[in-house]
């Protein structure tokens, strides 16, 4: 039992090994072929997200003044620091 303890952890890290630089090989090839294909206009991503309840009924950004909301137990101290009162 000793000497197949060694043998048949050897043959399972060989075996991984091998496995595992068959699939990187597999992606490097890749990585050429797919940067070409996004680096095109349609596939460019926007710089900005625009959150759907920003936009009225038509798609604009609206000038409504947002609600926010602030909680008790919040501990940031950025509303003390400005001077303004807490509930």
């Amino acid at each position: 039992m000793s000497i197949l303890f060694p043998i048949i952890y050897s043959a399972a890290l060989t075996y991984l090994v091998w496995k595992a630089f068959k699939v990187m090989s597999n992606g490097w090839g890749i990585t050429s072929t797919e940067n070409k294909r996004y680096n095109k206009p349609e596939f460019q991503q926007k710089k900005y997200t625009i959150h759907p309840e920003l936009l009225d009924k038509s798609g604009n950004i609206t000038d409504e003044e947002l609600l926010t909301v602030r909680f008790s137990n919040d501990n940031d101290s950025t509303l003390e620091e400005k001077g303004s009162a807490t509930d």
